[in-house]
């Protein structure tokens, strides 16, 4: 017995041994790099000098860079939160459609994850621009609605102005939401899909509205998967640099676009490495809390 849980253990020591290695060379070894460059200055235009020193973090939690940490976090909030109120119903129709329907829907949720993102942002700003799709279903609309009213005897509208609906903060929002969609449907689906029916049932049979049994049942009973589409949707959105890239004025950058300015532009590797560092404590901090509100609803139910 002793023999064979041995020869157990060199087996999965065999097994692990390639993705452990991979981790540790390309992804712990250069995050230990970037967070001892955090402590560094620059002492040349291609050399750091790692001092110990805690100037970078000092300077990134000046008013300016909390300002735009403060702006990143609130467009992640609200992005999370149109991900939840767009992809709940979503989730739960998947959820209650037939065997067929249920498989494609999946596929039509998952289907974007086939194209690269900068495609999809591209065509997001084809939709988007001044004279994209939106501003010419509009000026068609209007146009319309123009001329009927000239028909009908009374004073035609004025000329179409496009709205301006790209390079500004909801552009960047839209654009967050189009992207992280999928993440926050699939897990609200997975926990719709295992929840006991027979409750919603016995919530309806009681006198209980559907609404109300929404509410009531359903929201309680799918808790975990909303704090799994909530983690995986607002780190990703918290450090999203494409989307607020293309889609976003100077007055829409996120913290993300500011750490790749100290990279590629500044070449002020310690401050860029101390502002990606407090990003990646935010994250951390989120799935503590996460990670708490778990624990404490596994208790109660318990």
């Amino acid at each position: 017995m002793e023999q064979s849980w041995r020869r157990a253990k060199a087996a999965f020591a065999a097994i692990a041994l390639p993705p452990l290695t991979w981790l540790l060379l390309f992804f712990l070894i250069p995050l230990a790099v970037i967070w001892a460059y955090s402590f560094g200055e620059n002492t040349g235009p291609v050399t750091i000098d790692l001092t110990g020193t805690f100037a970078n973090y000092l300077r990134a939690i000046e008013p300016i860079y909390l300002e735009i940490f403060w702006k990143s976090i609130l467009i992640a909030g609200l992005t999370t939160m149109l991900c939840l109120v767009i992809g709940f119903p979503v989730a739960l129709a998947i959820a209650f459609a037939s065997p067929r329907t249920k498989t494609w829907l999946l596929m039509l949720i998952m289907l974007p994850f086939w194209t690269n993102l900068l495609i999809r942002t591209f065509a997001l700003v084809a939709v988007l621009r001044e004279n994209g799709y939106v501003n010419f279903a509009l000026e068609w609309l209007w146009n319309n609605a123009s001329w009927a009213m000239t028909l009908a005897g009374f004073q035609p509208l004025g000329e179409f102005e496009p709205l301006k609906l790209l390079y500004n903060n909801a552009a960047v929002v839209v654009g967050l939401v189009y992207v992280h969609l999928p993440f926050m449907v699939l897990p609200l689906y997975s926990a719709l899909d295992r929840m006991d029916r027979s409750l919603m049932e016995a919530s309806l049979d009681l006198g209980a509205g559907h609404l109300r049994t929404i509410l009531l049942v359903v929201v309680p009973l799918a808790a975990p998967g909303i704090a799994s589409g909530v983690l995986i949707t607002f780190i990703p959105a918290l450090g999203a640099y494409l989307t607020p890239d293309l889609l976003g004025g100077t007055d829409s950058q996120m913290i993300a676009n500011v750490i790749e300015r100290q990279f590629k532009r500044a070449n002020d590797w310690p401050f860029g490495a101390a502002l990606s560092f407090l990003l990646m404590y935010l994250t951390f901090i989120a799935i503590a809390i996460q990670t708490t509100l778990q624990r404490r609803a596994d208790r109660r139910g318990a």
